[in-house]
């Protein structure tokens, strides 16, 4: 296939570089802002799973697409029975320059050298706060803290660095403990992020309310331990990057709400039975197991999926951001659960 056929870009001229996997739509947590307990759930049966050779043929046509870096998520991933063996699958893939996992860490102390030694290369852990009752209201009740920390210590010795703490403030609730948290993970081999608490999917009762601005965030963190911009990596990671003026490790705020990004955004999403989705916002997946288990060749998948990114113009958090501007409140309708799609 031609080169212009093989780095597709969307209407608004971005390529597909990063592609975001989830492997489970379970969780041994019930986040208040994904899969709250008052809510129920229906997960998918274990025959409409993608199993390993499925997704790793399925990644396999993505970077020929130019996906070069893949993330691994859920659910909780490491639900997902011997996920080293994916990893493993993936890492073979000489395409991939950076495989990495989001968890919530709770069973991380005890998969972290397994996942490593299959070549993992990083691991973001989502925790929201330190104190074992707040950290109970957001999980529903479930986990802990310490355990947490466990998974946490566990990556940075297994070398799964560095490894990036994934924090949803929501004012009210966890808000007081931006700076805790900052102190806590200001140490060699931790990058905290601070996440805006953003409206995905349709159960979380999202108010805009309860948004702390990522300004708010960095004013409450300078006032004790100043920080200084120094900007992304690449202009499609979603977080801006702060260094502390100490010199001593950095931070990264993630603004969707306050400051969206969707100009820049290069992500896809593949949801465990195999849909596409090509914004976390969306309402609409595009079914890639019927075709690969009907026996597609795999130009016949990455034709599928170049014309799937070909006509994409997902740009959500944008008109989010218009909507609040007038006055307005979005009201989500059949959009996509974050616990299928990942984060």
């Amino acid at each position: 296939m031609d080169a212009a056929r093989c780095m597709p870009r969307d209407r608004l001229g971005r390529p597909l570089t990063d592609l975001r996997l989830s492997v489970t739509d379970r969780c041994n947590f019930r986040c208040s802002f994904c899969m709250p307990a008052e809510h129920e759930h229906h997960f998918l049966p274990r025959a409409e799973v993608l199993d390993y050779e499925e997704i790793a043929r399925l990644v396999g046509v993505f970077t020929r697409l130019g996906v070069r870096k893949v993330r691994i998520t859920g659910g909780e991933p490491l639900l997902r029975r011997d996920l080293e063996r994916l990893v493993a699958l993936l890492a073979a893939q000489p395409e991939i320059d950076d495989l990495a996992l989001t968890t919530n860490g709770h069973l991380l102390a005890q998969k972290a050298p397994a996942l490593a030694a299959a070549g993992l290369r990083r691991v973001t852990v989502s925790l929201h706060s330190l104190d074992q009752q707040t950290f109970g209201s957001l999980t529903g009740g479930k986990g802990s803290v310490a355990r947490v920390l466990e998974g946490i210590d566990a990556a940075l010795a297994a070398g799964l660095t560095p490894v990036k703490v994934n924090a949803v403030v929501v004012r009210g609730v966890n808000d007081h403990e931006v700076v805790p948290l900052a102190r806590r993970f200001k140490r060699p081999g931790v990058v905290l992020r601070f996440i805006e608490y953003m409206d995905v999917g349709t159960v979380n009762d999202w108010d805009p309310a309860a948004v702390v601005p990522a300004r708010e965030i960095l004013d409450r963190l300078s006032a004790e331990l100043p920080v200084e911009a120094v900007g992304r990596r690449r202009a499609e990671e979603p977080a801006s990057r702060y260094r502390y003026r100490d010199g001593e490790g950095e931070i990264g705020v993630i603004a969707s709400v306050s400051d969206p990004f969707c100009g820049d955004c290069s992500r896809a999403r593949l949801t465990a039975e195999g849909r596409l989705y090509t914004c976390l916002f969306a309402a609409l997946g595009h079914d890639l197991k019927a075709p690969l288990r009907a026996g597609a060749s795999d130009d016949e998948l990455e034709a599928r999926i170049a014309a799937i990114w070909g006509r994409r113009q997902d740009r959500y958090s944008e008109e989010r951001a218009r909507l609040l501007a007038a006055g307005e409140s979005p009201r989500p309708t059949g959009r996509v659960e974050m616990y299928r799609i990942g984060g």
